[in-house]
């Protein structure tokens, strides 16, 4: 396993994506419109993938959990046709075999670089990485903390880890630290440090989650919106971009359909 990496992170930026979080979600009902959705994904992960590793899944059912994961639903359709499902089927079996044992945290780096590297090395691919960090975040939060590419991107040198460094010209800088799970790790623990210093103690996991989804909301939103925007053609408020980003709009509220599609679908739209 490697070192833990020592994060300068910034208080100041902390602090203000923290107030802008629960002084926007005050005005949407208050923060638990956000944290029971969570619970919700966890408990709906836990109960698929959490005993078999997601054995007992149809293809049907993995395309409605894939609605809740939202670098991955717009590129399941191939994968979710009756001959395409079964392959990706084993590859999640084998990426979450023993995922849930205590200790297995030593091999979970080698664990995604496995599952990766059963699909191809390409830009359209990119996604295989977020569905191995969701499956094992939402199905044992706990144990593993949220390693998708937005939280932190080494090659793209993006993601949420950047947008709270401490620093005066951080735009302009390379960060070296790496994105292994003893980052997202340490990345968790400062804060929930951070957290518990501002009063939260209660559903502290979940908060550090809507935390990281602000800080990336707020980058989003200086960037006019360039991020997402093949599945959103109108301007947004962070809110709904944070929703997205921890795929609580899976299923459109105006059909209540899933967002996913598939293969014959995605052919035909």
């Amino acid at each position: 396993m490697d070192a833990r990496p020592v994060l300068d992170l910034s208080g100041p930026r902390l602090t203000l994506a923290f107030e802008t979080l629960l002084g926007d979600s005050e005005g949407l009902g208050g923060i638990e419109r956000f944290t029971v959705p969570l619970e919700l994904k966890t408990a709906t992960f836990r109960e698929a993938f959490g005993v078999d590793g997601g054995a007992g899944l149809d293809r049907d059912h993995f395309a409605e959990i894939c609605a809740f994961i939202t670098p991955v639903r717009r590129h399941m359709g191939g994968f979710l046709s009756a001959d395409g499902f079964p392959e990706l089927q084993a590859r999640i079996m084998t990426l979450l075999d023993g995922a849930g044992n205590a200790g297995d945290a030593s091999t979970v780096d080698g664990r995604i670089a496995a599952f990766c590297a059963a699909f191809p090395n390409d830009s359209k691919h990119r996604w295989v990485r977020d569905l191995a960090a969701e499956l094992l975040h939402f199905t044992w939060p706990e144990q593993y903390p949220l390693m998708t590419r937005w939280v932190w991107d080494r090659n793209a040198n993006t993601g949420v880890l950047r947008e709270i460094w401490h620093g005066d010209n951080v735009d302009h800088m390379t960060i070296e630290t790496p994105d292994t799970f003893e980052t997202f790790l340490a990345l968790r623990e400062e804060l929930a440090g951070f957290l518990a210093g501002n009063g939260v103690f209660r559903d502290v996991l979940h908060y550090v989650d809507l935390l990281c989804a602000q800080v990336y909301a707020e980058y989003i939103c200086e960037q006019g919106g360039a991020f997402l925007r093949t599945d959103f053609v109108s301007e947004m408020d962070s809110m709904e971009y944070i929703r997205h980003m921890l795929g609580l709009d899976g299923v459109d509220p105006k059909t209540g359909r899933s967002r996913v599609k598939f293969a014959a679908e995605a052919e035909a739209s």
